[in-house]
């Protein structure tokens, strides 16, 4: 992995913030698995750190505990064996007693990985940590740095925490995956010099995860690294979904269940149906779970424009996930050559269909600064209504709704070449703008944008129609 740290400015000026105020700072931070939180932290820290200890997955409390025991005694240097603690109030006595050794003048950093590994029922880790903030580390010079992959377990069982760490975070950090510029630079970092169509397909199969992004080789083209990583017998992608949820959630299979009900629709689930298709228990366990899946990176929530909160739905927005439940699942004995295969079949054209919508989704920002309109407000939705026998139906990949009285319907599409508008495409999008207007009784101005991969010379079909083309450069 390259040793530059990429982006993350706004994460990093928040930890070099905490190490340089002149209290005691306690941060959480999280974010998926494999996003990178540990590298940042250490690039970050690094002169400052006295003391680290990363939870052991799967290890019971005993576990946990010896593995305290020899990280201290790494960190102390200490000749002799250190004794394990018997439990973790103990453990971080002990932890105190040797940073009181340090120099009270020099900044220290502690740090603690993959905490949901090391507190699990009735461990005691969450009291003992409770116990060292508030008997020792609250009035030291010290930055203590919470880290873990499972978002919703840090957010309610640290950040929310009712006990001896209620309102003791003082700073938190939530990491995100690389967006299309950052995984450009990340890739450059290493001497791997794609053009931003290769850039986009290895985005739409993995996303903007760095330690899947550091598998890419150089020398071959995003067709053949995807099918090496994803589909040959040693690749790192072939068999990660199966790690990648229970490594997150102690009873993963709802979470998985869920997904894998939301891997079919491109346009999204509601609760109710999530329920009925995953065939989840009804109840509030339901809820826990889609609440902790959206917190951890994998899913989003959002209203269909003029939909009350019952109509809301949930969007599988996990790249990898959803490639693996497409493609990788099912063909994973398919030989050398599988991706370069499948990808030219009518499903691969679904799907890079669904996986650069939900790219362009995660690129608003990049969206409102192409328009010109990153100072007035919006708020982004979906539309859709269904057809009958009667009336066509329509549906809108994505609609600004802004503040300024226009509303921008965005038509999304993927192509290898630039988008030709024939006479059929220009009649079917004046019937969805006819079909919005009307159905949701809007006074505001309606600008159809076209957002595709190369972009669109205009013809006799798309003048007066099309306001405003954008292409996936306006996205990195």
């Amino acid at each position: 992995m390259s040793d530059v740290l990429i982006g993350r400015k706004e994460e990093q000026a928040i930890l070099l913030e905490a190490l340089h105020a002149k209290r005691a700072e306690m941060v959480a931070v999280f974010g998926r698995r494999r996003v990178g939180k540990t590298f940042l932290i250490k690039q970050t820290y690094q002169e400052h750190l006295v003391f680290e200890l990363m939870g052991l997955q799967s290890g019971n409390n005993s576990e946990q505990l010896q593995n305290f025991s020899h990280q201290l005694e790494i960190f102390s240097k200490s000749a002799a064996p250190v004794k394990i603690p018997t439990n973790w109030l103990d453990a971080f006595f002990m932890l105190a007693r040797f940073l009181d050794q340090h120099p009270k003048e020099k900044r220290q950093v502690v740090f603690f990985d993959e905490v949901p590994w090391m507190a699990g029922h009735k461990s005691g880790f969450i009291t003992g940590l409770g116990w060292f903030w508030n008997s020792w580390a609250e009035t030291r010079n010290v930055v203590v740095v919470i880290c873990g992959s499972a978002a919703s377990w840090m957010i309610q069982k640290i950040v929310n925490d009712r006990g001896g760490l209620h309102n003791r975070i003082t700073k938190r950090v939530f990491l995100d995956p690389f967006t299309l510029l950052e995984t450009e630079t990340y890739l450059q970092s290493r001497q791997i010099f794609y053009n931003r169509y290769q850039i986009l397909q290895i985005y739409m199969a993995m996303g903007g995860i760095p330690h899947y992004l550091n598998e890419i080789k150089a020398g071959k083209s995003a067709t053949q690294n995807i099918n090496d990583i994803c589909f040959s017998k040693n690749g790192l992608l072939r068999d990660e979904f199966s790690r990648l949820y229970a490594a997150l959630f102690a009873h993963a299979d709802n979470h998985i269940a869920a997904v894998r009900a939301l891997a079919q629709s491109r346009q999204g689930l509601t609760r109710p149906s999530i329920i009925k298709n995953a065939q989840l228990p009804e109840g509030g366990n339901s809820s826990k779970v889609l609440e902790e899946l959206e917190q951890s990176g994998f899913i989003k929530s959002y209203y269909p424009l003029g939909k009350r909160k019952r109509d809301m739905l949930y969007r599988l927005t996990d790249e990898y996930s959803l490639f693996f439940l497409r493609f990788i699942e099912r063909n994973k004995d398919g030989g050398s050559d599988t991706w370069n295969q499948l990808s030219q079949t009518p499903s691969a054209k679904v799907w890079s269909g669904y996986a650069y919508e939900n790219t362009c989704l995660k690129h608003l920002p990049n969206i409102k600064k192409a328009l010109g309109i990153s100072g007035v407000y919006t708020q982004a939705s979906t539309f859709f209504h269904p057809g009958t026998d009667e009336e066509r139906g329509a549906q809108i990949d994505l609609v600004l709704d802004r503040n300024d009285q226009i509303i921008n319907l965005f038509e999304i599409k993927f192509y290898n070449t630039e988008f030709s508008l024939s006479e059929a495409d220009a009649k079917a999008l004046r019937n969805q703008m006819w079909i919005f207007k009307e159905k949701t009784g809007t006074k505001k101005h309606l600008m159809i944008v076209l957002l595709t991969t190369f972009g669109m010379p205009h013809n006799k079909h798309s003048l007066g129609l099309i306001e405003k083309v954008l292409t996936m450069d306006d996205l990195f």
